[in-house]
């Protein structure tokens, strides 16, 4: 009992390997276990199957992205600890004499820039010498245009001629042509020649400009002084005929055609009082216009009236239509004979004797694009004809009116009312009584408008009403009486000038025919 008392207190424990009769190295193994086994654990990784950098967008937080988020802060660190130190150290200033800072100087890149020049001889040396005076051209030869405003003598002095060259040249100038008619934009080529002192403005040598379109003028210097000499331009006088087929608009069908801005303006204006141009042209249909023109043999051309404007639809015309008499108008070939209409009818009268160019009712407006209702009727006439008043009545309204322009609404009672629009002038005043017949203003195109013409209204009781087709109008009309001589002559100037090929002006030109002097 005491033995095993003693063996229970004292003895050392027996590990398991102490039955197998391996006590001392039992022993010496036990303190190494915890190496041992880390050794064991390391070597049993199958580090090659680790993935070392994963995708660090994917999985974030997990120990797959912890072990990739290592990778990359270890190699970052170890990229930082290795970088190497940089240093940067001027050059040292270099002490030069004067030889070697212009080898230096004739070697920079800015000469090149100021003409490729790049030599030792850029930087001047002892050879050179500084000259007293820079010598000048012999002749100096240049161009000015006549400015808007600006007197043929400023011009002159603007371009360096002397004051009493350029008095000279402008008197001279003058006695051949009115300084005051060469358009501005003219172009004048100058030639000036050497000073006579250093100090002192250039000699006029020559000038020569356009003085007229089939005019030009040079002044040359002699001994005895300056000269004047004129010299004819060959002009071709052909009027231009542009023709072409109206699209889904007639004013840009005739500019793609490449009639000049001016020529289309009159050409709608001439139709705008013959007929409608809401409703009277469609598409498909030809324009054709004639225009007064005149082409130098130098390229210049001078567009002028248009003299015939033509409409045609298929084989037919629609309207022919050329200037005639010494009033410079438009008349169609049927309308020295054409009846004119009149009104007179129940106390109430037509303001304008004229022709109906535009009803009453839906039409499509030529300036705004689209259709709209128009409230009245169109009455073509001259620009400044007399207005009168359709019956008795009170202005109610007379100044501007939006869309009509000058506009002006009399008041004639039982709730009768009349309008008249696109005035040039109002004659009127608001709460103005006017009788019958009393002229109220003029023709004109103001407002949205293409020519002149009148816009006459009616209401019944605010409401507008047809005036053509009203209980309180009626029409009846007139036929001009014409001599057959005048219309004979004007069928004749009308078949000439419908002979004219289209473009046959600038081929004229081009093929050097000469002169052609129709309708001179």
């Amino acid at each position: 009992m005491f033995e095993a008392q003693t063996s229970d207190n004292h003895g050392p424990d027996l590990s398991p390997c102490e039955a197998d009769g391996l006590a001392a190295p039992c022993l010496l193994s036990t303190e190494k276990q915890p190496h041992r086994t880390l050794l064991a654990r390391l070597k049993a990784i199958e580090w090659h199957l680790i993935d070392w950098a994963p995708d660090l967008a994917e999985e974030i937080g997990s120990r797959r992205w912890l072990r990739g988020f290592a990778t990359f802060a270890a190699l970052t660190i170890t990229a930082l600890a290795l970088w190497p130190n940089f240093e940067l150290q001027a050059a040292p200033s270099m002490r030069a004499d004067d030889k070697v800072r212009d080898e230096f100087r004739s070697q920079l890149i800015m000469p090149l820039a100021l003409g490729g020049d790049s030599g030792r001889h850029m930087a001047a040396g002892s050879a050179v010498a500084a000259l007293t005076s820079a010598p000048e051209r012999p002749r100096l030869a240049l161009t000015a245009f006549v400015a808007s405003g600006e007197s043929f003598m400023r011009l002159l002095q603007r371009a360096g001629v002397s004051g009493d060259d350029a008095s000279r040249a402008a008197s001279l100038v003058g006695a051949t042509v009115q300084l005051d008619q060469i358009a501005p934009g003219t172009r004048v080529d100058i030639v000036l020649g050497a000073r006579p002192a250093q100090d002192a403005p250039r000699l006029l040598e020559s000038l020569d400009l356009r003085a007229k379109f089939d005019t030009s003028l040079t002044l040359s210097r002699s001994a005895d002084g300056f000269a004047v000499s004129t010299h004819a331009v060959a002009i071709d006088t052909t009027p231009l005929r542009i023709r072409g087929q109206v699209g889904p608009s007639l004013y840009r069908s005739a500019r793609a055609a490449g009639a000049p801005l001016s020529a289309i303006q009159q050409y709608l204006q001439a139709l705008d009082g013959h007929l409608s141009l809401e409703g009277d042209i469609m598409p498909g249909d030809q324009f054709d216009m004639i225009v007064s023109y005149k082409r130098s043999a130098n390229g210049e051309g001078q567009v002028g009236q248009v003299l015939y404007a033509g409409l045609d639809r298929g084989d037919s015309p629609v309207a022919e239509l050329m200037r005639w008499g010494s009033g410079n108008e438009f008349y169609a070939a049927d309308g020295l004979t054409r009846p004119v209409m009149t009104t007179q009818s129940s106390g109430l009268m037509m303001p304008v004797a004229g022709r109906i160019t535009s009803s009453f009712g839906m039409r499509f407006h030529p300036i705004l694009g689209y259709s709209r209702m128009h409230a009245g009727v169109d009455i073509g006439a001259g620009w400044g004809t007399p207005i009168h008043a359709s019956a008795s009545g009170v202005v109610s309204f007379a100044g501007r009116h939006g869309g009509h322009g000058n506009y002006v609404r009399l008041e004639h009672g039982l709730g009768l009312g009349t309008g008249y629009g696109h005035m040039s002038s109002i004659a009127v005043y608001n709460g103005e009584r006017v009788n019958a017949g009393q002229v109220i203003g003029y023709v004109g195109s103001t407002g949205l408008s293409t020519g002149p013409h009148l816009h006459y209204e009616m209401y019944d009781h605010g409401r507008t009403v047809n005036p053509l087709g009203s209980r309180m109008a009626t029409t009846s009309t007139t036929v001009q009486q014409i001599d057959p001589a005048q219309v004979a002559a004007f069928k004749a100037k009308l078949a000439q000038l419908k002979k004219i090929r289209p473009g046959a002006a600038i081929n004229n030109v081009a093929m050097g025919r000469g002169n052609n002097t129709l309708l001179r």
